[in-house]
């Protein structure tokens, strides 16, 4: 018995899509078990890795020196007298999470990116402005430093 060949399309088979997903599942998986922010960050495909480094050391040169990095939520995240921002890396664009009420502030700043609630979404390949990554933090550092001590 003769086995013709599958003529190929110049679509992906559905197998290299499944490795694709497989892949994308295992690097997800990775990153929720990550215990540090180099952790995540490694297995962040570039050009994501990339971009978070560069949101990463905006967001370190504006925040006081106790300033801890830590994952919560299973994403990075900046924790000074409380979490000031978060941000992560998807399949289709990077994420910073800064809270609902410093979006609804800089709105007006923040209409050409992809905006809900408390999420600033921007591409994979390009970190948001870094006056703008600046400003939303140091307002985030206002926010925490008025909270009244429990």
């Amino acid at each position: 018995m003769t086995r013709m060949k599958k003529a190929k399309s110049g679509k992906s088979s559905s197998a290299a899509k499944s490795r694709q997903v497989l892949k994308t599942k295992r690097a997800s998986r990775t990153m929720s078990l990550a215990k540090t922010v180099e952790e995540y960050l490694a297995v962040i495909p570039e050009p994501a890795r990339s971009t978070l480094n560069k949101v990463r050391a905006v967001i370190r040169s504006v925040v006081p020196p106790e300033t801890k990095e830590v994952i919560s939520y299973r994403i990075p995240a900046f924790r000074y007298k409380g979490i000031l921002v978060w941000y992560a890396a998807f399949s289709e664009h990077c994420s910073l999470f800064p809270t609902a009420a410093v979006i609804e502030a800089l709105k007006n700043e923040l209409k050409s990116y992809t905006i809900s609630k408390g999420t600033i979404q921007f591409p994979i390949d390009k970190p948001l402005a870094a006056a703008l990554i600046k400003k939303i933090v140091r307002v985030r550092i206002k926010q925490n430093e008025s909270k009244k001590k429990r």
